[in-house]
């Protein structure tokens, strides 16, 4: 059975390009979501395998949605996407509770590394 996952980021064509290389990786999309709230909301809701999260989103940023996800779910999986230069960020969501981060514009092999990463964790 393929592993389950929620994307959430607030543009649209990253969440496509995100969706595209799971999908090609054998894995099931059951949401996606734009900003923290929602994706809060959809874990809850989907109970997803893995979150792939962005950090910089409108309403509630990547890494108060990755506490709030901690909080329903503290086993939850979750990696993080950030853009160059946000490493101090990545440093709070991975003490916020994310497993791992992939840096953008995406390589493919380490999306699907980290997610089989985490998922094996």
């Amino acid at each position: 059975m393929s592993k389950r996952v929620l994307i959430v980021d607030d543009a649209a064509f990253m969440r496509m390009m995100i969706k595209n290389i799971l999908t090609e990786g054998g894995y099931e999309i059951v949401g996606e979501a734009e900003n923290g709230i929602d994706a809060a909301k959809l874990y809850k809701e989907l109970k997803p395998d893995l979150v792939m999260m962005d950090i910089t989103m409108p309403e509630m940023d990547g890494i108060d949605a990755v506490k709030k996800i901690i909080e329903i779910d503290k086993d939850a999986k979750i990696v993080m996407c950030s853009a160059m230069g946000q490493q101090a960020m990545v440093l709070d969501a991975i003490q916020a509770g994310a497993k791992d981060f992939v840096v953008k514009p995406f390589k493919p092999d380490r999306v699907l590394e980290a997610v089989s990463r985490v998922l094996k964790s």
